[in-house]
């Protein structure tokens, strides 16, 4: 395990194209990562996160463009995706391949999909391999003394401690600023709805679209 800085992204991009996983700093938390579509490197994430298989994890797209070759976006798709990424939203879209879809399950059908801004994105950009991403947190821990997923190194660590995952690289970032959730929009029927909001308000998306977003 080697903690490097985001100058030295390429260390992480030759580990996670040789099946390891990473870990990523975002404005939002820390992400730990791994190629799309190796089964083994995403189930080893859900494992140790104790996470639920049906829960995907998230697919961090190259560009709007790669998006677009592997996914449909409809009309507020794609208003959507031109209005705010790279940024802090994603979209739950349906995959133009169903062969594409089955090699890359741990992502899900339809694929919560998005383009990031800082280093995730650049390391999704230039990798030869996609990129799958959660946040660096035990999933369902809603105690009262769960801090929520990891915006600090040491808090990567006591993760990765009782995760039982070793990472190939850590990306250090610093301390994580946000402390938020992207937010999620359902993209899959013509008339998009909101999930979660997170870093980007219902507001903001309600303008985008032109109309007043409904939630789930």
């Amino acid at each position: 395990m080697r903690t490097v800085s985001p100058q030295d992204l390429g260390l992480a991009v030759r580990a996670v194209e040789s099946g390891e996983l990473v870990v990523i700093p975002t404005t939002r938390w820390y992400m730990i990562c791994a190629d799309a579509g190796n089964a083994q490197a995403c189930e080893s994430i859900f494992m140790g996160k104790r996470r639920p298989g049906a829960k995907s994890l998230a697919y961090v797209a190259q560009s709007l463009s790669a998006c677009r070759d592997r996914f449909h976006l409809s009309t507020e798709a794609e208003r959507l995706a031109t209005a705010f990424w790279p940024g802090d939203l994603a979209l739950l879209l349906p995959w133009r391949d169903p062969e594409e879809a089955a090699k890359h399950s741990a992502v899900g059908s339809p694929s919560l999909t998005t383009v990031a801004p800082g280093t995730l994105g650049k390391l999704a950009a230039v990798s030869t391999v996609p990129i799958a991403a959660t946040t660096a947190n035990i999933s369902g821990d809603a105690s009262p003394e769960d801090p929520g997923p990891a915006v600090t190194i040491a808090e990567v660590h006591r993760f990765l401690t009782a995760s039982g995952l070793k990472p190939s690289v850590i990306v250090d970032g610093g301390v994580c600023p946000a402390a938020n959730h992207m937010t999620i929009v359902d993209c899959f029927t013509p008339e998009a709805r909101l999930i979660r909001t997170g870093l980007v308000h219902q507001r903001s998306v309600s303008a985008a679209l032109g109309r007043e977003v409904q939630s789930i």
